[in-house]
């Protein structure tokens, strides 16, 4: 009885421990999605896989929902702020959705590890493109079409609003659409396309480019979800402290944007996708993905 008590116990604080785990790393991922806004998916799954050795069919699952809670948690905070562009997010999303739908139905005939060290490669591009100087979000004139659709909007300044405007709405929605298209390929977020797209494309500001994104990763993942809890991929033992973390995280990478300097985000976004880009290359390059 005694030895039977003591297994438990044991047993108990190891999963009370590995939780504890779990959630502080999420915390920290969650923190990250948002001021970058590639949500917390994209350091989630290797994280569970690569240091809490967890199958990857849940991880992708658990990362599914902290991908929801991340553009949730931040998303709220953001619009409330007037960071967010609403308008350019819902436009966006519909072709991200018709790429990914797209991209699900040719993953059956292609390599998906080809797929992988290509979008490796598309992650490079980002990082060296996100470091080029443009011109500045106050020199941009907006389009017809962007007028049309009143793209144009503002984001909190130390004085007062400051006005941007939005342009090159079609090369945006082509790249949303090929976001997508990765994204139904490999199974993972494109929110480092989405940001590049409307950053570099678009010419959105930073900051509001990635708001903007962190607003729509969680759309795609919410229908994706559904696929994983019918399969049975959804563990709550899992997914509980995941998601406990990574919202408070997304919150916490809320507050801390509207202080972070400009030159400091574009450096964490490019050492995010470097690390990244390299586990795609290699997971491709080694038949792993």
């Amino acid at each position: 009885m005694l030895a039977g008590g003591l297994v438990r116990s044991t047993a108990l604080v190891t999963v009370l421990g590995m939780s504890l785990l779990i959630w502080g790393s999420s915390l920290a991922a969650g923190c990250l999605g948002a001021l970058t806004g590639l949500g917390g998916g994209v350091v989630i799954v290797p994280l569970l896989t690569l240091v809490f050795h967890i199958d990857i069919r849940y991880a992708v699952g658990a990362s599914l929902l902290s991908v929801i809670a991340t553009s949730s948690g931040a998303a709220a905070a953001y619009v409330a702020e007037g960071w967010s562009n609403l308008r350019v997010g819902m436009l966006l999303e519909i072709a991200t959705s018709i790429g990914a739908i797209t991209g699900a139905g040719l993953a059956a005939h292609l390599n998906t590890s080809v797929i992988a060290v290509v979008f490796a490669l598309v992650l490079f591009g980002s990082v060296v493109t996100s470091f080029r100087r443009h011109e500045s979000s106050s020199d941009v004139q907006s389009d017809r079409l962007s007028r049309w659709l009143r793209l144009d909007s503002t984001y909190p300044g130390p004085s007062g609003p400051v006005r941007y405007a939005v342009t090159r709405v079609p090369a945006g929605l082509a790249l949303m659409w090929v976001a997508g298209a990765v994204s139904g390929l490999l199974g993972i977020g494109s929110g480092a396309l989405k940001v590049v797209a409307m950053d570099r494309v678009m010419r959105l500001p930073f900051r509001v480019s990635t708001t903007t994104s962190n607003f729509m990763i969680g759309v795609t993942a919410a229908t994706s979800v559904g696929i994983y809890f019918s399969r049975g991929y959804l563990d709550p033992g899992l997914a509980f402290p995941v998601v406990l973390g990574v919202l408070p995280g997304a919150l916490l990478g809320a507050r801390v944007l509207p202080r972070a300097g400009g030159l400091f985000l574009r450096a964490l976004f490019a050492v995010v996708v470097t690390v990244l880009a390299i586990e795609m290359a290699y997971g491709g390059l080694k038949g792993r993905i």
